[in-house]
């Protein structure tokens, strides 16, 4: 199939967006003036698998624009833009996605990617979450011999990757674009401070200020969500498994405690661990009548809602899309978003463009590294891009914020033991 979206018709309005989106995402333009005419990534055959959003559209022209062949689906059920799917597909892109898929349209989907012109497969992978390359390495193994390597854009996916890895089970080069520092430490962190709330007041309309938010796990994406919430005046609490975490958390003067304690207490509830079993049924049993309930991490498995769903003696309603309302024997009720999803782009529209450029960024030197250097990776390992690569990626969008960076004198160099520009590397400080 060429394509298949929710309405070819929301193209216009896609474009439009696009269009905006460019100006906000400077990685993205400078690589494509870079390489201009010079299409490094020609005969790359790109099978992508990552949320089909308007900064994704942008990826995908860029990828295209640097003479890449792809192929695209969404990661997420509920993440897909549906206007910028239609405009993608209108552009002559195969794209498989639209918001609501159910779980065997999403595999379907996933899989449709995979099927290049002329029976052909992918022979790179851009992935989200790691079910396209898992789909590859179970239904497909096949394929591996002609795959030059899959570049990983997120902290779960990155787990698998390590995991396949440790058990030899690996069979392409992967590169882990996660732990880049402009993608963890900004997409992560900064990204999720806006998005959370997005997706929340999108959702709910609710006044966040005097509620007491209960944030799961301090990682970059927790920190993130933590800042947003108390910016907005919440009472934060945080839990964690993590010591370190932990005293950052308490040391930026959150209250951490654990889950079974501040269940009976919280109005908004957001995991971000990446771990599964993190709110339960008895955690959901103490919430207070009207307790939101979101989740703001790749998997659906953080939030146990297998087990809301199963009660009988629970009650559902759908309040409105990625919105329902579950109430229990006593009368309670409580709110579960996106249906325990990306709060962020199930009920918003994710990350705003400028720190997506960052993280998309990455994936292009990513899929361009393993295109064109691929003999200097080994087949079941995983790599990260350079500190050199991601300096140079923060360097791109600091013009756009009218930021002027100091330049080091010679003698300033010559301490240091770097050159006048940088790039800066710590062993080479003067302790």
């Amino acid at each position: 199939m060429k394509y298949k979206v929710a309405d070819l018709s929301l193209a216009a309005w896609g474009r439009q967006e696009i269009i905006l989106a460019e100006k906000e995402m400077p990685g993205l333009m400078s690589l494509r003036k870079k390489f201009k005419g010079k299409k490094p990534l020609q005969g790359a055959r790109i099978a992508g698998c990552l949320h089909m959003t308007i900064q994704t559209a942008v990826l995908i022209e860029t990828l295209v624009e640097l003479g890449a062949e792809v192929r695209w689906s969404s990661c997420n059920i509920y993440s897909t833009q549906d206007h910028a799917a239609a405009a993608i597909a209108e552009a002559g892109v195969p794209v498989f996605a639209w918001k609501g898929e159910t779980e065997p349209e999403y595999w379907w989907c996933v899989e449709e990617s995979l099927k290049f012109a002329g029976g052909k497969g992918p022979n790179l992978l851009l992935d989200d979450g790691g079910d396209l390359t898992v789909v590859v390495h179970e239904k497909y193994p096949a394929m591996l011999k002609d795959i030059k390597g899959v570049s990983e854009e997120t902290t779960t996916g990155v787990h698998r990757l390590y995991e396949m890895m440790k058990k030899g089970t690996l069979g392409a080069v992967a590169i882990n674009v996660n732990n880049s520092v402009t993608k963890s430490k900004f997409d992560n962190k900064y990204g999720c401070r806006e998005s959370l709330a997005d997706g929340i007041k999108r959702a709910t309309d609710i006044m966040i200020a005097g509620k007491v938010v209960v944030i799961a796990g301090f990682g970059d994406v927790g920190k993130g969500c933590a800042q947003s919430m108390r910016g907005y005046g919440a009472r934060v609490l945080v839990t964690e498994i993590d010591p370190i975490n932990a005293l950052q958390a308490a040391m930026e003067g959150y209250e951490v405690t654990t889950m079974d304690e501040s269940a009976a207490h919280g109005d908004i509830f957001v995991t971000a661990t990446g771990c599964c079993d993190v709110i339960t049924g008895a955690h959901m049993n103490k919430m207070k009548d009207g307790a939101i309930v979101c989740n703001i991490g790749h998997f659906d498995s953080e939030i146990d809602v297998a087990w809301l769903t199963s009660q009988k003696n629970i009650k559902e309603k759908n309040i409105k899309p990625q919105v329902d309302k579950f109430t229990f024997p006593n009368g309670k009720s409580i709110i579960l978003l996106s249906r325990g999803r990306l709060v962020n782009l199930g009920n918003a529209h994710g990350h705003p463009s400028f720190v997506m450029s960052t993280s998309f960024t990455n994936q292009v030197l990513a899929q361009l590294s393993l295109w064109t250097e691929n003999k200097k990776y080994q087949v079941g390992k995983v790599y990260t891009l350079s500190k050199e690569l991601d300096e140079e990626v923060a360097r791109l969008h600091l013009p756009k914020l009218g930021v002027k960076l100091t330049k080091l004198t010679k003698k300033q160099s010559d301490y240091l033991g770097v050159s006048p520009g940088g790039p800066f590397k710590p062993e080479q400080y003067r302790y």
